[in-house]
């Protein structure tokens, strides 16, 4: 049973908020941080569940078809979703890991040092309460995943002195126009995914070129070659400067726009046209200009305070997290946020900003000093160190 590490006592803001936990699971990957993390893992499945009454009773029917979908890609970690689901009374967790539906907006900087900026959107509660980051290393070397329990995917992490990089939803291909038939198009495109064999679930070749790719170049190539089993738009940040690219994809094509880029739900204005009609993500709440707008709004934004750039429309009723991450410096911010009325009308701060550097010895709160190891507790008592503190 490999060593687990759990720190509450993180750098930051927000006096009064929860911090948000550092998990060390190096040695036992998203398998052991579930096992460390189970009440909060139930807690969080159940605050998404209930963004629809009563759709917990269909979880295992869920669980079932997105099982049988997962089967069929090239993802290697459903053996991980198994024995996760397994440590959860009442399914969900097969689901979860099946889902691709967030909205975000993101900004990668090329120069001097390329920086990452991202918020993710979704409308599910708990989610900003429950983030935690997990330190990992799938054999390619250590990164940080700013992740929940129970999940094996990445959609925001960190690998210092090799990348930075995120997932933004990409629009939604529509066969029809208009508001009335958009459920017909949701559940064609719905059955495409199942029925396409040998292509990845976005979030799990995202982790998988964490786990495997030792350099920026190597990540590129990776995210855009994979065949993918829905569009997806990836932003990555290397450790170098002009290390910087956005990589806009569909299933089986790619393009990639080097430098620096800011991207919400749609495809970049200054793209290729592509054939057919893209329905931006958001439009149908916040209007056929909300994605190009946050896009704007946030490459607009100069250098300032942390999350000082987290400004509406970058920051509505669906942000549950920011992130400011940087594989050339290993500094890592997150913070969380939850919806302060109902319908989303506006969101919150709902922990204290994590502000840390990750490296290959761990996570720290130093920034040019020699750190201290802090003490931690793991099962049976183990001692080492994962946060440290100047």
């Amino acid at each position: 049973m490999s060593k687990l590490a759990l720190s509450e006592t993180h750098g930051g803001g927000g006096a009064g908020l929860p911090a948000i936990p550092v998990i060390d699971v190096r040695r036992g990957g998203p398998v052991a941080h579930a096992r460390l993390r189970r009440a909060p893992m139930t807690a969080l499945r159940d605050a998404c569940f209930s963004f629809l009454p009563g759709s917990i009773r269909i979880a295992p029917v869920l669980d079932k078809v997105s099982s049988r979908w997962l089967a069929r890609t090239p993802s290697p970690y459903l053996d991980e979703i198994a024995t996760i689901s397994g440590l959860v009374a009442g399914g969900g967790v097969w689901f979860v890991n099946a889902s691709y539906e967030w909205g975000c907006t993101t900004r990668i900087d090329a120069a001097p040092a390329p920086r990452l900026w991202r918020t993710l959107d979704w409308p599910f509660p708990g989610l900003g309460r429950h983030v935690e980051v997990a330190l990992q290393d799938g054999g390619a070397g250590v990164y940080a995943n700013v992740t929940w329990p129970g999940a094996v995917g990445v959609l925001t992490a960190v690998a210092p002195g090799r990348f930075a990089a995120a997932i933004n939803q990409a629009p939604m291909f529509r066969r029809t126009r208009g508001k009335a038939l958009v459920v017909y198009d949701m559940a064609l495109n719905a059955v495409g995914t199942y029925r396409d064999n040998g292509c990845w679930p976005a979030p799990h070749l995202l982790r998988h070129v964490f786990d495997t790719c030792a350099t920026y170049e190597e990540a590129v190539e990776v995210l855009a070659t994979a065949p993918l089993a829905r569009p997806t738009i990836y932003s990555i940040a290397g450790a170098s400067p002009s290390q910087a690219c956005l990589i806009e994809r569909t299933r089986t094509e790619a393009v990639v726009r080097h430098g620096d880029s800011t991207i919400a739900n749609d495809w970049h204005p200054d793209s290729p046209r592509r054939d057919g009609y893209w329905m931006p993500r958001g439009s149908l709440v916040r209007g056929p200009e909300d994605s190009d707008r946050r896009r704007k709004c946030l490459a607009d934004e100069t250098p300032g305070a942390p999350f000082e750039w987290v400004r509406d429309p970058v920051r509505n009723g669906f942000t549950r997290l920011a992130v400011e991450a940087s594989a050339a410096t290993g500094e890592l911010r997150v913070l969380g946020y939850e919806p302060t009325r109902q319908w989303w009308a506006s969101v919150m701060p709902a922990t204290a900003v994590l502000d840390v550097i990750v490296d290959q010895d761990g996570i720290s709160t130093c920034r040019g000093a020699s750190p201290t190891p802090l003490a931690w507790e793991g099962r049976g008592g183990g001692q080492g160190h994962l946060l440290r503190a100047c």
